[in-house]
């Protein structure tokens, strides 16, 4: 995120592209104009002409290694208890048990609002239809695997997350 920061002048949590163009040539880049506008275009995913922090850090992240990967295919097996290749709510409803969630505890959410709720948060990056690909459980992932320094905190997470 310092990277972020520092390129972000107005605090406005996103980068234009001078902005952008200023941090590259501040973190010793010397490109041209067009290679600039290439590379901001590739980063700027919904094409609104600013980088926000996801779009950054999704860009820039370091890929899972293999030993990541296959915690999170075990953990993405066990949720996909149909076997057809994705996450679905029948899915869910057989393994995530949402009486001790605090919303459903409460009475804010019922269990099919929490259990919605999560399924959308893997799809937040791919294709909003209530069934999580492996695909978009792995890009997930992904994301918090970038911070996560060690492979070991990060497979005790997910064993612990998914009961593995």
């Amino acid at each position: 995120m310092t990277v972020f920061r520092l390129m972000d002048n107005d605090k406005s949590h996103a980068l234009s592209f001078d902005e952008f163009n200023n941090g590259l040539k501040d973190q010793g880049l010397k490109l041209e104009d067009d290679e600039v506008h290439a590379i901001f275009d590739q980063i700027d995913n919904g094409g609104s002409g600013t980088i926000d922090y996801e779009e950054f850090l999704r860009q820039v992240r370091p890929p899972m290694n293999d030993a990541r990967k296959k915690v999170v295919e075990q953990a993405f097996q066990k949720m996909d208890t149909s076997g057809d290749g994705t996450i679905s709510v029948e899915d869910l409803r057989k393994v995530y048990n949402v009486s001790s969630h605090p919303q459903y505890q409460s009475g804010q959410m019922s269990d099919d609002q929490i259990i919605n709720k999560f399924l959308g948060k893997f799809e937040e990056h791919g294709t909003v239809d209530g069934k999580v690909t492996k695909e978009e459980f792995l890009d997930y992932y992904s994301g918090i695997s970038a911070s996560i320094d060690t492979d070991i905190y990060f497979d005790l997470m997910m064993r612990n997350a998914y009961k593995l």
